[in-house]
C-alpha cells in the first residue's frame, strides 16, 4: 500500500500537522476549506481534540512522523481548558473561539474519545500522569453518566430518553486501547461489560444488525424493519469485536464474538455495500434508507477488509478485489490529488459533494483504516 503511505507521509499530515493546527492557541482546528484556511467555528469541540490527539500519537509510534511535542501540548491545553472547566467532574463539551466554555454539557461521546487519547498519548509518552487524568476520568463517566441496570446516558442533563449504541462503541474502543497500553485488568473489566451489554440489547434478535436507538428498556424503538441500521457502525463492531478476540480471547470465546465478527460483516457487505459504496442508512430488514455516502463508513469497511486479508481463511479473492476497489475510489472520489491531502466528507446519491469544507474529525476514521493498511509499526 505505497499510496497509502505516500499520501499520509507527504500530503495528510503535512497538511493538518501545519494548517490545521493552531501554534498559538495549541488546539487543532475543526474545520479547513478546500484551500487549506482554518475555519473558525462557534463551538470547539473536545471530540474533535481528542480525535487528532490520538491520531498524531499514533502516527509517532508508527513511525510516520518525526518526534514533535504538537499533540502533548494540545493534550495539557484541554486538559486545562475543558476538564472540571465549571468546577463540576468531567469535561465539557466545547470551547468558543475566545476559550471560554460553549456548551457545559457532558457528552459520553466525548468522554470515550479523550480517554482514547490518553491511551496513545501514554503510549507515546509512558507519562504516568496521563495514566492518573485517564482513571479519574473512568471513575468520572461512571458517576455522570451510569445508568441503574446497565448502560451510560449519552448527555447529561439527558436530552431525551432515547439509548444510543454510539457512544457505547467508542467508549468499548477506548477502554481497548487503554487496556492494550497498559495491560491494566481495571479497564478490561469494563471492555467486558459493554460486550455484553452489546450483544444482549445492540444487536437485533431477528437480523443479527446493529440498531442505533433503544428505548429506555433497551428494546428496539420501533417495530421490526423501522429501526435505524448504519452499515458503517455495522463494520465498525465488526472490527471491535475483532479488536476483543485479540485482547481478550478467552472471554471472547466464552461468548462466541467469533459469530458477531462475521455475521455483522456478512450482513454489511449484503445489505449496505452497492458498486464498492458504503451508503448512510437502511433498516435492520436491509432496505437501503439513504444512498448518501461519507468517507468514514468507506474507510471503515476498509479496515475489516485489511483485517480479513491478513488472515487468508478470512478473506477471499473478492474481498481482496473490493479492498482495491474501494482504495481506488478513495483517492478518486473523497481524497483527490487536488486537495492535498485533504477530503470530501460526504456525496449525495448522485455523487454531488455536500459539504463546503474539511472537516478534521474525519482523519480518525481514515488513519484508522491506514494503519490496517500499511501494518502499525511498518512505515
Amino acid at each position: 500500500m505505497i499510496l497509502w503511505k505516500q499520501w499520509l507521509q507527504e500530503k495528510a499530515f503535512p497538511l493538518w500537522s501545519n494548517a490545521g493546527f493552531n501554534r498559538e492557541r495549541r488546539l487543532y482546528h475543526e474545520r479547513l476549506t478546500f484551500n487549506a484556511r482554518p475555519i473558525d467555528v462557534v463551538d470547539l469541540r473536545l471530540m474533535v481534540q481528542a480525535r487528532q490527539i490520538a491520531i498524531f500519537c499514533r502516527a509517532q509510534i508508527d513511525g510516520l512522523l518525526k518526534q514533535s511535542d504538537d499533540p502533548i501540548l494540545c493534550l495539557a491545553e484541554v486538559q486545562k481548558h475543558y476538564w472540571h472547566r465549571d468546577g463540576e467532574p468531567g469535561w465539557i463539551f466545547s470551547l468558543t473561539p475566545e476559550g471560554l466554555p460553549a456548551k457545559i454539557t457532558r457528552d459520553l461521546y466525548a468522554h470515550a474519545f479523550i480517554l482514547f487519547a490518553h491511551a496513545w498519548a501514554y503510549r507515546l509518552t509512558g507519562e504516568p500522569t496521563i495514566l492518573r487524568v485517564a482513571r479519574e476520568t473512568v471513575y468520572e463517566v461512571e458517576n455522570i453518566f451510569s445508568l441503574p441496570h446497565g448502560g451510560f446516558f449519552d448527555v447529561i442533563p439527558s436530552q431525551d430518553t432515547i439509548r444510543r449504541q454510539n457512544p457505547h462503541m467508542h467508549l468499548l474502543e477506548a477502554y481497548l486501547a487503554l487496556f492494550e497500553a497498559t495491560q491494566d485488568e481495571f479497564y478490561l473489566e469494563r471492555a467486558r461489560k459493554l460486550v455484553e451489554l452489546a450483544k444482549k440489547t445492540f444487536i437485533c434478535a431477528q437480523s443479527g444488525m446493529i440498531l442505533e436507538f433503544l428505548t429506555e428498556e433497551w428494546k428496539p424503538c420501533k417495530k421490526f424493519g423501522n429501526n435505524s441500521v448504519e452499515p458503517g457502525h455495522i463494520f465498525e463492531w465488526s472490527w471491535l469485536f475483532s479488536e476483543m478476540l485479540r485482547l481478550d480471547s478467552n472471554f471472547s470465546k466464552t461468548i462466541n464474538i467469533e459469530k458477531n465478527v462475521e455475521h455483522l460483516f456478512q450482513v454489511g457487505i449484503k445489505y449496505g455495500v452497492e458498486d464498492a459504496a458504503v451508503f448512510d442508512a437502511m433498516n435492520e430488514k436491509g432496505h437501503i434508507t439513504c444512498k448518501n455516502t461519507r468517507i468514514w463508513p468507506q474507510t471503515e469497511l476498509m479496515r475489516v477488509l485489511a483485517c480479513r486479508a491478513k488472515n487468508e481463511q478470512s478473506s477471499s479473492v473478492t474481498e481482496q478485489g473490493l479492498l482495491r476497489t474501494l482504495t481506488e475510489k478513495f483517492f478518486d472520489l473523497y481524497a483527490p490529488d487536488a486537495l492535498q491531502g485533504g477530503w470530501f466528507d460526504r456525496r449525495d446519491s448522485k455523487g454531488v459533494v455536500m459539504v463546503d469544507h474539511m472537516p478534521a474529525s474525519s482523519f480518525y476514521h481514515i488513519y484508522g483504516a491506514a494503519r490496517e493498511l500499511c501494518g502499525p509499526l511498518t512505515f
